[in-house]
């Protein structure tokens, strides 16, 4: 597997080995020992993912931007191809609305690893949909996780989309953002 830093604080991009022959394609998707040493080694951070978990949307559903202050997420594409934007959501950084975007298939296997703090969001571009997978690092538990939510057009991210109008969910028609006084 190839990983390569990107241009966000600890946002990594995978790049699984795929190999083909006339049978079709293998790609080792995740070996707990060879991920956490290369997250280790370019983080700083320990990493133990707990949780898989998979949405299927059609095509031009834009999800997004989710995240909270917690949790590690390694994502995929299953099936089909998303155009994927992560953006860092922390109001006490520097970066804060700073944002790359990636493009993840069935066809590339690649993966991003998201830190806490990071929002992800996704637009499906495959005609027949797609199947978005992740890994995380925390048990989904909305009471004590602090999770925030920026429309997709937030004024302060300014992120390139390949579409217009997404088909959106009431949920990501809005922002909710992190209240730190509590």
């Amino acid at each position: 597997m190839e990983v390569r830093e990107t241009d966000l604080k600890n946002v990594l991009l995978f790049k699984p080995f795929i190999h083909e022959d006339w049978r079709g394609k293998y790609a080792e998707l995740f070996n707990e020992k060879d991920y956490s040493e290369a997250i280790r080694e370019r983080t700083g951070h320990t990493v133990n993912f707990v949780e898989d978990n998979m949405s299927t949307s059609l095509q031009h559903v834009l999800r997004g931007i989710h995240g909270d202050d917690k949790t590690w997420k390694l994502i995929s594409c299953l099936k089909g191809s998303i155009y994927v934007v992560i953006v860092n959501c922390d109001r006490k950084s520097e970066y804060f609305g700073k944002w790359q975007s990636f493009d993840l298939s069935d066809r590339n296997k690649h993966q991003i690893l998201v830190p806490p703090m990071y929002g992800t969001s996704h637009l499906v571009m495959s005609e027949g949909g797609a199947f978005f997978h992740y890994k995380e690092s925390e048990y989904y538990d909305p009471k004590n996780l602090k999770q925030f939510t920026y429309r997709f057009d937030h004024h302060e991210f300014d992120i390139w989309w390949p579409i217009k109008k997404p088909l959106l969910s009431k949920r990501d028609e809005i922002t909710k953002e992190i209240d730190y006084s509590k």
